[in-house]
């Protein structure tokens, strides 16, 4: 309740729009009401005018009652169209607020704050519970409101003709309106809040399936996910079922509620009418307006068996909204420093429910320009450096400047707009040539892409292409070879103009001649930068300035290749490997 109670705040900013909503649905209901009581009224009266002969048809007002008939009429018209269209900008404009607001969210918590989930279950939390979020308004919060007071406005009506038929359409509102979605509410709270799991797992596990469709052919362990995901969608299916079955009762309920209202009404209007103290016309009055009066609570049962499931999906979208940010950025930065150094001193890093440190102490300064390659086994605490300087992970002790500058007084995207990644695993998009590069200037023109090309040896391959720069490269790079992608990286690389390129794994899986290209477009790219490159091969690293050997979070060995390969440590130890391999 406590989510739903949260959700109904963020429509604050909408109250407007929510409560013009609220009154035309108001209208079309009363008008609604008015349009079938006056129409049984007038039909009523027209046919004892008629038995009443020549005299008393032409004392009869017809004009007046068939007026307010077409009143009511194309007011409800008009009220239910006009309705519509304030309902549905309200929740537009919540949606689009609420989309926003959690992507907002979603993107300081990257990538160490998302990395327990499943990218299936997060876009399912961005589009299918945040659309089920929409319908909170439609279909509980304006049908209620509209209810609750339609329903008090309609037994007064009732009540200034006869007292007793007001409060009987008011306790049959009552019933209809509170009962019925209470019942409803609690039979529907588990399936509903059911099918939002499942469909969230199934999801999750569709996006799983395109994604690792090779290997999951490689190994034939297609037909198991693909029962997998049958055992969810049947699983499904029955959730469903069932909330149709809910909803077909509350259905019935609020019919066979409105034609016992109604024939309570027939019978007490009739007593009356037979004791002479109702006219005839009023009885009919008061028995279609009691039918039409179940138009305000009839979508409630329904609304309220989907309460669970809006629940749930409330419940997961504030979980991701509150979930705390991984770095917390200073309110602005300082200016950029003039010269771009990098110290680290004592830095100790431990991942929130881990038990060892990532980093324990670690102890490094990078000139600018220099180049650097940081080797080191899986473990060692790689990945945690660059975590640290882009700001991606918080350190628990040491410092860490930047020209100077502590990095933690520096905000998260302008510290990472002085860095160039390339990482192992770089992203790319399934789009073109063109659209994968300008993701790191938007506003280069043809010339400065071919020139990044060029740096990287991609550009003869492009040219080749029948649609060059706009040749498709597929979902993850997919219709491009592993070093044709490797290379698309660092052509994206070279189009960023940062002080500081990092390199992690940059040749990791790609044959010798594919290596060597690769390796002649990070010299031409680094010209100029300060660039670490992390990796655990020797190959290339005896041209670099320095290599540091990182072991358990703290530096083992520092200094120049040459160097460290005679002094008997982890570089000569792995050089040794290196050549005995070689040789094989």
């Amino acid at each position: 309740m406590r989510d739903l109670i949260r959700l109904l705040r963020l429509y604050a900013p909408y109250r407007r729009w929510i409560a013009g909503g609220i009154a035309l649905g108001l209208v079309t209901v009363l008008a609604n009401f008015g349009l079938l009581a006056l129409s049984g009224w007038f039909l009523a009266s027209a046919g004892v005018v008629g038995l009443a002969g020549i005299a008393a048809q032409n004392s009869f007002n017809f004009f007046t009652p068939a007026a307010g008939v077409r009143f009511f009429a194309t007011v409800r018209v008009v009220a239910r169209y006009a309705g519509r269209l304030v309902d549905h900008e309200a929740t537009f404009r919540l949606l689009a607020g609420l989309r926003t607001d959690l992507y907002a969210r979603l993107e300081p918590l990257a990538p160490l704050g998302l990395a327990a989930d499943r990218g299936g279950d997060l876009l399912g939390r961005l589009v299918a519970d945040v659309d089920r979020l929409g319908d909170f308004f439609l279909r509980v919060v304006a049908p209620f409101s509209i209810a609750a007071i339609g329903s008090v406005l309609m037994a007064l009506v009732f009540a200034a003709f006869v007292p007793l038929g007001g409060v009987v359409l008011l306790a049959g509102l009552v019933a209809a309106g509170v009962a019925l979605p209470v019942i409803s509410l609690r039979l529907g709270r588990r399936p509903s809040g059911e099918a939002v799991g499942l469909q969230s797992a199934m999801r999750a596990d569709l996006v799983d399936s395109v994604q690792g469709m090779a290997e999951l052919l490689t190994y034939n362990a297609a037909p198991a996910m693909q029962a997998r995901v049958e055992g969810a969608s049947a699983a499904l299916a029955a959730r469903q079922g069932r909330l149709a079955t809910i909803a077909g009762i509350g259905t019935g309920g609020n019919l066979l509620i409105a034609n016992v209202t109604m024939a309570a009404m027939l019978v007490i209007g009739g007593r009356l009418v037979v004791a002479g103290r109702l006219a005839g016309p009023d009885l009919a009055l008061l028995v279609l307006g009691a039918l039409a009066a179940f138009e305000a609570v009839a979508p409630l049962a329904g609304a309220f068996q989907a309460l669970g499931g809006m629940r749930d999906s409330a419940r997961r979208v504030f979980e991701i909204m509150d979930r705390p940010v991984p770095v917390r950025d200073p309110a602005c930065s300082p200016a950029r420093p003039a010269t771009l150094g990098l110290v680290l001193a004592g830095v100790r890093l431990r991942y929130p429910g881990q038990a060892g440190w990532a980093l324990d102490g670690l102890d490094l300064a990078i000139a600018p320009g220099e180049r650097v390659t940081v080797l080191g086994r899986s473990g060692a605490g790689k990945t945690s450096l660059v975590n640290v300087l882009l700001r991606f992970a918080a350190y628990q002790a040491g410092s860490v400047t930047l020209g100077g500058v502590a990095l933690r007084d520096i905000r998260g995207d302008d510290v990472r707009s002085l860095f160039t990644l390339v990482s192992q695993q770089t992203q790319m998009f399934a789009g073109s040539v063109r659209d994968n590069l300008l993701i790191a200037d938007p506003a280069a023109d043809d010339a400065a892409l071919w020139h990044a090309l060029e740096i990287a040896q991609l550009a003869d391959f492009v040219r080749a292409q029948p649609d060059g720069l706009e040749t498709l490269v597929g979902e993850a790079g997919v219709r491009i070879s592993g070093g044709e992608a490797r290379r698309l990286t660092l052509a994206r690389a070279a189009l960023r103009d940062t002080p500081i390129l990092i390199l992690d794994e940059p040749t990791e899986g790609l044959d010798p001649l594919t290596e060597a290209a690769v390796r002649a477009a990070i010299a031409a790219i680094g010209i100029g930068r300060m660039v670490i490159t992390i990796t655990h091969r020797l190959a290339g690293i005896a041209e670099d300035d320095r290599v540091v050997v990182l072991a358990a979070g703290r530096v083992a060995e520092d200094g120049r290749f040459g160097a460290l390969k005679r002094a008997g440590g982890a570089v000569t130890r792995l050089a040794a490997l290196h050549d005995r391999l070689a040789r094989l």
